[in-house]
């Protein structure tokens, strides 16, 4: 009996042993797959930044009240088919060597025309509803009158009408698709202006 007992003894000091020993190695596993999820983030972050989306800083006020001068947006291509109403990003570098942000006006094959005594644009004849603007469309820079947009590009104008250099400016005209960065999404900075640009 007196063997039994020792015996009870031995397995019940070699189980407290063990359990020490798991509860290690579960935290040790625990901590492996908390990294793990960690270095994936990391590098599904990077890869989107690489390819996918761009973090942009708005330069000028031709975007205001929608954006900022030092906003920074965040813009993706990923199957981006450009639409009236986007704000967009896109290089025109012969006329500046930093990205350009305007909205999308019209596509390929609409019409434009705008009447600068009343500060309304059209598209295809139709008056467009722009409670985005800053002020009425005034100023007429390059613009002489309707033209239709080419094909492969659009016609953008700033949402600070008349202190935007855009389509109606010869050195912007409509844009060639193939220089949109991509569209804007969202402000990521600052926090005051964090969110979507789009109401």
């Amino acid at each position: 009996r007196k063997r039994g007992n020792a015996m009870n003894e031995q397995a019940k000091h070699s189980g407290a042993s063990q359990k020490p020993a798991e509860e290690e190695h579960s935290t040790r596993r625990d901590l492996y797959d908390w990294m793990q999820c960690i270095v994936v983030a990391i590098i599904v972050c990077v890869l989107l930044f690489s390819f996918f989306v761009r973090l942009v800083d708005v330069v000028g006020d031709s975007m205001y009240p929608t954006l900022e001068n030092g906003d920074k947006i965040i813009v993706s291509n990923l199957f981006y088919d450009p639409q009236p109403g986007d704000i967009i990003v896109f290089r025109k570098d012969e006329y500046r060597d930093q990205p350009l942000v305007k909205r999308v006006i019209a596509v390929a094959g609409q019409t434009v025309d705008i009447d600068f005594d009343r500060g309304i644009v059209y598209v295809d004849g139709e008056p467009i509803d722009e409670p985005y603007i800053a002020e009425p469309t005034t100023e007429a820079i390059d613009f002489t009158g309707e033209i239709t947009v080419d094909e492969g590009c659009v016609f953008v104008m700033g949402d600070n009408r008349n202190h935007s250099t855009d389509s109606r400016d010869a050195r912007i005209d409509c844009v060639d698709v193939r220089c949109i960065m991509g569209k804007v999404y969202f402000t990521l900075f600052p926090i005051k202006n964090f969110g979507s640009v789009y109401a």
